[in-house]
């Protein structure tokens, strides 16, 4: 098969593409946990990030198994929360310091592409399914 894809075939490609990185995000995610220190907020943190961090890949995939555009915008959010959960746990083990190094650094970037990603994602969905996007939030 030749280097051209059709305009059906390109977004399930993209989309197993995005299921095959979120895996390997939660399998990075894994690997940080294994190797943080053995503190009491350290373990706190890690088990809420590696629950989290696990649920973006587990709830991207039920979200390439969507019924219908409604149903793909809710779950969706779903990775979106998760995602940017995870972002946050992310952050804690960094600015503390518990962790530090090109692992977090690269989770981190990873992450917010993610974040980033799936937030288009739903964005697009919405607009095809003729939905206003909700207004940004003010601070």
């Amino acid at each position: 098969m030749g280097a051209f894809m059709s305009r059906r075939e390109r977004p399930q490609h993209e989309a197993e593409k995005l299921r095959l990185r979120s895996k390997e995000f939660a399998y990075d995610v894994v690997r940080l946990v294994r190797n943080l220190p053995t503190t009491a907020e350290a373990k706190v943190i890690g088990g809420q990030l590696l629950r989290s961090g696990m649920s973006v890949a587990a709830n991207y995939r039920a979200t390439c198994r969507s019924r219908s555009r409604a149903e793909f915008i809710s779950r969706i959010g779903i990775v979106i929360e998760e995602a940017d959960e995870s972002l946050f746990w992310l952050e804690a083990l960094s600015e503390m310091g518990i962790v530090r190094g090109t692992l977090i650094e690269t989770l981190l970037g990873e992450c917010e592409q993610l974040v980033s990603i799936f937030v288009a994602s739903q964005r697009t969905a919405r607009r095809l399914a003729g939905f206003r996007t909700a207004p940004a939030a003010s601070g």
